[in-house]
């Protein structure tokens, strides 16, 4: 016994209804994602970047800021900290830099991804100024520092004494060239 098509027409519009709700979900993963880290401190997301007001410095406390650097599996540059590890006051303004090295035989261009641990003092790590905020050209060779001002709120939780600051240096050459100087698959093959 066969079905008329009209037997079809209500699966036929929930499985496009589910489509659509599907395609919307996905499109919509990532600013959810953002919104839920904001909310619940979670992957240390750094979101205090710029200029800070001064409040004064709280010399009764000190706070251990570790760094580390990482390179993603892609990314052949010689990346780290320049100190390892500072010792701060809460409210102190402290400048530190990363070593970064480009041994390959090509212009490239790396970013820098910033994490915190523990997630609850990335908003009290206040970046003022970052190689993170820019992307970071280098020449085949070229070795380079690149700058890391920051300070660590007075308004710390107590019981915080540690802060790990977590750079990973991702290759983003081909996205951060102009459109004009790339060549479409096809006429690389020609050349």
């Amino acid at each position: 016994m066969q079905q008329s098509p009209s037997n079809h027409r209500p699966l036929l519009l929930r499985l496009t209804l589910l489509t659509v709700l599907m395609f919307g979900f996905g499109f919509l993963l990532v600013p959810l994602y953002d919104v839920f880290c904001q909310i619940t401190g979670l992957n240390g997301k750094v979101l205090n970047t710029g200029p800070v007001t001064e409040v004064g410095v709280d010399t009764e406390r000190r706070i251990r800021v570790q760094f580390i650097a990482v390179n993603n599996e892609a990314m052949p540059w010689q990346f780290a900290p320049v100190e390892r590890e500072l010792t701060v006051y809460p409210g102190e303004m402290k400048h530190t830099a990363y070593r970064v090295t480009n041994p390959s035989v090509r212009f490239m261009v790396g970013q820098a991804v910033p994490s915190v641990a523990p997630s609850e003092a990335a908003e009290y790590l206040h970046k003022v100024n970052c190689f993170c905020f820019e992307n970071q050209p280098l020449q085949a060779g070229e070795t380079k520092d690149m700058p890391l001002l920051f300070t660590v709120d007075a308004a710390l939780p107590e019981h915080i004494s540690t802060i790990t600051l977590s750079y990973t240096l991702f290759d983003i050459t081909p996205k951060a060239q102009p459109a004009a100087t790339r060549l479409p698959k096809d006429s690389r093959r020609m050349l």
